[in-house]
């Protein structure tokens, strides 16, 4: 790993999209405002016939917070970028233009593909490998494909272009910090460690329910739904990392190699009625918020049948796992937010007689944004000493000055690829699902519903 800039451009493509201004520009001002993107020069491209001053009050209103926080040093930093940006009308799947823009920039250049994943795959065909000046790196939001054959098919064409540490498939869930503490966790701890196994662990979930409703991602979102979207991205990576054997180190190879073992083992088995779930939020209110149903949304074709909320059980085949559920749940309007994965150990095999009070299984809850930790334990309780309370143990855990795209920024413009995801692993993600997809889309699995607010439908387990 290096912390060294190699890239002097970072071409955002699809630079007036909702990505860029949300998330990535905001991402890569706190990322400059810190020190971490010295001599960096931001280019904005897309098929917008923007000007270069609504070019550069989208740049201005982005970098506006991290502005205001930031030293002298950095001040200077942002206000050099906004002087020497620009921005470019293109169409990025027609032969040439974007092979044009590549051989004007100063390289190393990042080429960021802020678009929706079909037309980053043509633009990429649009490109012949002798149009892509040595060290450029390539930079893929996700979904990478749409499915096994399609992300197979993409690293193919990406592999044309760029070699493989130059490619970064960006998973902005996993935020350094976050598999930093994850790791630190599990292996810095000798009483952790030997438990953490199917003789110990009955069960892990890994739960990422939101309250927000759709927030006008239709155009996205309805031919993606839950399970593609938060599913077979964030969710398998983060079951990948609390399931690896302990890496020899948390180099980018070490650590992505034990990734991919873990997933090769990994499947959703038949009957998909039994091991998995599906359903889509109706009307409802959220904090006073009245949030319309699913099916009437602006831009949602009902037909589709795209869900907001899926639970898949998944199993992993190895030695250390066999016969332990690892349960993935993702859910959109749903009434209590929660981001964390909670690992469920096995009851006490005799709890000697004469102690009362709590008897369940000790949990272990790690929450994600901000990232927390928090452990169940019984005690003798106050009074009588016999009798069990249950107490939580809670600690904060290390967090990033970084935004979570500030991060995967940072990583390819110093060409770490610790937070990306390899090619075979994306193409690992997309096996253990696609069986799933294509039993939905035969009606295996009913589509339940849901009320807009609720904890989801009635008889799923919270």
């Amino acid at each position: 790993m290096t912390s060294q800039t190699s890239v002097k451009t970072l071409l955002i493509l699809g630079a007036s999209g909702d990505l860029t201004g949300r998330l990535l520009l905001p991402g890569l001002a706190r990322l400059v405002a810190r020190g971490h993107a010295e001599g960096l020069t931001l280019v904005g491209a897309g098929s917008d016939p923007w000007t270069a001053e609504q070019w550069l009050k989208r740049v201005e209103g982005s970098f506006g917070a991290a502005d205001s926080e930031a030293e002298a040093y950095g001040r200077a930093e942002l206000k050099r970028i906004r002087e020497t940006t620009s921005y470019h009308q293109l169409d990025v799947t027609a032969e040439g233009q974007l092979a044009g823009l590549l051989a004007q920039l100063a390289g190393p250049v990042a080429v960021y593909f802020a678009l929706p994943p079909r037309i980053s795959q043509l633009a990429c065909e649009a490109l012949a490998p002798a149009q892509v000046p040595p060290g450029t790196r390539l930079v893929m939001e996700k979904p990478f494909g749409s499915d096994q054959e399609s992300a197979r098919h993409l690293n193919k064409v990406l592999a044309t272009l760029a070699p493989e540490d130059h490619i970064h498939r960006v998973d902005h869930f996993l935020g350094k910090a976050t598999v930093l503490n994850i790791l630190g966790l599990r292996f810095a701890n000798t009483f952790l460690e030997p438990v953490w196994n199917r003789e110990h662990i009955e069960k892990v979930e890994i739960i990422f329910d939101e309250d927000l409703a759709l927030e006008g991602r239709a155009r996205y979102y309805d031919g993606a739904g839950a399970l593609r979207d938060m599913i077979q991205s964030h969710l398998l990576q983060i079951m990948a990392l609390l399931a690896i054997e302990p890496p020899a180190s948390v180099d980018e190879r070490d650590l992505r190699d034990a990734v991919a073992t873990v997933l090769r083992a990994s499947s959703i088995k038949a009957p998909y009625a039994k091991n998995t779930r599906r359903a889509r939020y109706t009307g409802g209110s959220i904090d006073g918020r009245e949030v319309p149903d699913y099916a009437n949304e602006e831009g949602v074709d009902p037909s589709r049948n795209t869900e907001t909320l899926s639970e898949v059980q998944v199993e992993i085949d190895n030695w250390r796992w066999q016969g332990v559920p690892f349960i993935l749940r993702s859910g959109k309007a749903l009434g209590d937010k929660r981001k964390e994965a909670v690992v469920t150990f096995r009851p006490v095999p005799h709890l000697p007689k004469g102690f009362t009070g709590v008897d369940s299984p000790n949990q272990l809850r790690i929450g994600f944004g901000p990232d927390t930790l928090q452990f169940d334990v019984d005690v003798n309780g106050p009074g009588n000493v016999l009798d069990l309370d249950r107490v939580t143990l809670q600690a904060e855990l290390s967090a990033s000055e970084l935004l979570p795209y500030g991060e995967v920024l940072e990583g390819v413009l110093t060409g770490d690829p610790l937070l990306s995801v390899r090619a075979d692993t994306a193409e690992d993600c997309w096996r253990i699902v696609d069986p799933v997809l294509k039993a939905w889309a035969r009606g295996s699995v009913p589509l339940e519903e849901y009320r807009a607010g609720s904890s989801g439908p009635e008889g799923w387990t919270a």
